[in-house]
């Protein structure tokens, strides 16, 4: 029997392929190409303009440590904004920190919100319906743009590449706002690809906000379908440097949060450690690892 296998297209000389069982729906919206099928080694896996966004076997990795570690930094986040994350699972992670008063999340492609719901509702599971939570389909960097001085806390950026719909999410503008609209000890994250395979995207993004903020580093994740080692995850903050963390705070406050021994990636001891960058990696940052 002949096996069907898709191909991701985000590089052009390597990349991977997933055997599929099926593919539930294949469309394009007024902004890019949707594609969800089940594979037989990732679950289901959405796929969007021919680039893995997430799979159902590993996407806790990127969205608790794109979560939890900006909200177990700040000392009291209550307002968060979520920039794209269609899938719904940033906002499920959010949500399950019990001081968050309030979760915005503006995703500019609603069929990506609907299809979601349809077709991979454990990823975000209840969170849709949290009272909590503010959907809104609609330009990330337009509600940006018009929001308030000070009215967030954090900002979670969960965007494609720097290449079509998600690239105005990485430019002086977009940063020049997020500066704004975050309180005095405000952070804001944002993926910042693969370093081994795309250096450009971490040291380019991290210059930016280095205009706006006077913090701004890197973490890591190891996702296994984001191919070429660690995922980085850009942060940049108002308030105390993130590197200097305990490994003790933050297990007292994810205690108190009652998400400790929940996850199944981020751990006090992984939030720490994800900021001591190898030196491949660190050489791309503004400051090198002395800010560690």
């Amino acid at each position: 029997m002949t096996k069907t296998w898709i191909k991701e297209t985000l590089y052009d000389h390597w990349g991977q392929r997933f055997c599929v069982t099926q593919k539930l729906v294949h469309t394009k919206s007024p902004f890019q190409e949707i594609l969800i099928f089940e594979s037989e080694s990732h679950g289901r896996v959405l796929m969007l303009d021919g680039i893995v966004q997430i799979t159902e076997r590993d996407e806790f990795v990127y969205q608790e440590m794109l979560t939890h570690v900006p909200l177990f930094t700040h000392p009291n986040p209550r307002k968060v904004l979520i920039i794209g994350a269609g899938d719904g699972g940033v906002l499920r992670r959010v949500l399950e920190h019990t001081c968050v008063e309030k979760a915005v999340m503006v995703e500019i492609d609603g069929a990506v919100i609907e299809l979601s719901k349809q077709f991979l509702p454990t990823i975000a599971q209840e969170a849709w319906s949290d009272p909590r939570a503010e959907v809104i389909v609609g330009d990330g960097i337009d509600y940006v743009s018009k929001a308030a001085d000070n009215a967030f806390d954090v900002i979670i950026v969960d965007s494609t590449d720097p290449i079509g719909v998600g690239e105005v999410l990485f430019t002086d503008s977009f940063y020049k706002h997020c500066a704004r609209v975050l309180g005095h000890q405000g952070i804001i994250v944002n993926q910042c690809g693969v370093p081994f395979m795309q250096a450009d995207e971490l040291r380019e993004t991290s210059l930016r906000r280095a205009q706006f903020f006077p913090h701004v580093s890197a973490y890591v994740a190891a996702v296994p379908t984001y191919v070429g080692g660690f995922m980085t995850l850009g942060i940049a903050t108002k308030g105390e440097n993130p590197c200097h963390q305990s490994v003790e705070t933050v297990r007292a406050r994810a205690r108190k949060a009652g998400i400790e021994g929940k996850t199944r990636y981020w751990t006090p001891e992984i939030h720490v450690s994800a900021f001591y960058l190898p030196p491949y990696i660190s050489c791309h940052l503004p400051s090198t690892p002395a800010t560690c």
